[in-house]
C-alpha cells in the first residue's frame, strides 16, 4: 500500500492552523479555508497540525490532506493523490505519491469532484492503516 506520512503530534484542533487561516490581509489563506474545513469533516478520526508551514490533515497521526496558499493561487493536496480515482481531471502533479489541485480565483472549479477527491484521500487513508495493521 506505501508508506504513511505520520505525524504524532497531530491533535484534533491545533490552534497554529486557526492562526495561519487567520493571518490579516491574506485572502489566498482565506480562499483555502472551506477546502481544509471539508477534510476536517471527514470523520471524528481526523486529525491536524501544521506541516512545512501549512494546514494538514490526518487521520490519527497518518496524513492523507493538506492545503496550502501561494500568491495567486490555493492548492488542495493529497498524499496518496496518485493513487486516487480523479474522474473530472482535477488533480496535477508528477510525484510518485502525491498531487494536488491547483485552485484559482478566476477560475472555476468543480466543488462535488473535489469534495469526492478529499472523501475518497480520506477513505484511502484509513484503508492504508488497516491495511497496516
Amino acid at each position: 500500500m506505501g508508506k504513511l506520512m505520520r505525524f504524532p503530534s497531530a491533535v484534533r484542533r491545533d490552534p497554529a492552523i486557526e492562526a495561519w487561516f487567520s493571518k490579516p490581509d491574506d485572502e489566498v489563506r482565506r480562499f483555502a479555508r472551506p477546502w481544509f474545513e471539508q477534510m476536517r469533516g471527514c470523520g471524528a478520526d481526523v486529525r491536524e497540525l501544521l506541516h512545512d508551514g501549512h494546514p494538514t490533515a490526518c487521520v490519527g497521526d497518518a496524513a492523507f490532506g493538506y492545503v496550502n496558499a501561494f500568491t495567486a493561487h490555493v492548492n488542495v493536496g493529497f498524499f496518496h493523490g496518485a493513487m486516487l480515482d480523479d474522474p473530472a481531471g482535477l488533480l496535477e502533479g508528477i510525484g510518485k505519491r502525491m498531487r494536488h489541485v491547483k485552485l484559482r480565483f478566476a477560475q472555476q472549479v468543480n466543488p462535488v469532484a473535489l469534495r469526492e477527491l478529499i472523501a475518497a484521500a480520506y477513505r484511502d487513508i484509513r484503508l492504508r492503516l488497516t491495511s497496516a495493521e
